[in-house]
């Protein structure tokens, strides 16, 4: 639990910010509690209110979460080794229910095998502030003047150019990408499609090309 703390503290920051977005959707502070507690990660759960703003379907909203999310599928993979060869299907179940960047991050660098008992102490530190931080931030939406409200509704945007930024710093293929995805998503803007479902494609085709045309270096992987 101690070293969730710093996780928590951050996470509670984050979700704040994301609690106006989901207050500008029309949701509840309880209902943004119980989303947060369920979902566990920011970029599905601005997927997820940015295809309830757009009014997109709910399999639109599934297959954009997934696509994501997908990431925590490889970070999954790698965390398993980590655990115990005999830990049974129900802990396993659970600790894959917030494996998130930076929780995977934390178990991923102790040395031998992690117990669960230190990802339970670490997830109760951290999906309370992640969920308590979006009710909170969605209580600020309904009190605060409109004009500080969307002050902090760009703070999630740069959240995400934190995350993008580096990456495309450090990587020409990536700087490349993101630049792409910006200027397709401005050509694409008038197709008669949903924000959601524009969204969606583009990730999906452009992901795909990507690795296609460059593909990672085995030892890379």
């Amino acid at each position: 639990m101690k070293d969730g703390i710093p996780i928590g503290m951050g996470y509670f920051a984050v979700a704040f910010t994301l609690g106006i977005m989901a207050k500008n959707v029309g949701l509840s502070p309880i209902q943004g509690f119980v989303t947060s507690a369920l979902i566990n990660a920011s970029a599905g759960e601005y997927a997820c209110f940015m295809m309830m703003a757009s009014h997109g379907t709910f399999w639109q909203m599934v297959m954009m979460t997934l696509v994501s999310n997908a990431r925590y599928f490889l970070m999954s993979f790698s965390l398993s080794q980590k655990l115990d060869e005999k830990l049974s299907t129900w802990q396993r179940m659970i600790i894959g229910f917030d494996v998130t960047d930076e929780l995977f991050g934390l178990a991923i660098n102790q040395e031998g095998k992690v117990p669960p008992l230190f990802l339970y102490g670490a997830y109760c530190v951290a999906i309370p502030c992640w969920a308590s931080g979006t009710a909170l931030g969605i209580i600020a939406g309904n009190t605060l003047p409109l004009r500080l409200v969307s002050c902090l509704s760009v703070a999630l945007y740069g959240m995400f150019l934190a995350v993008i930024v580096p990456a495309s710093k450090k990587d020409k293929v990536v700087c490349a990408l993101v630049l792409t995805s910006f200027l397709l998503s401005y050509c694409t803007r008038n197709l008669p499609f949903s924000s959601g479902t524009r969204t969606l494609i583009l990730t999906i085709v452009i992901s795909l090309i990507a690795a296609i045309v460059f593909p990672r270096r085995e030892m890379d992987e």
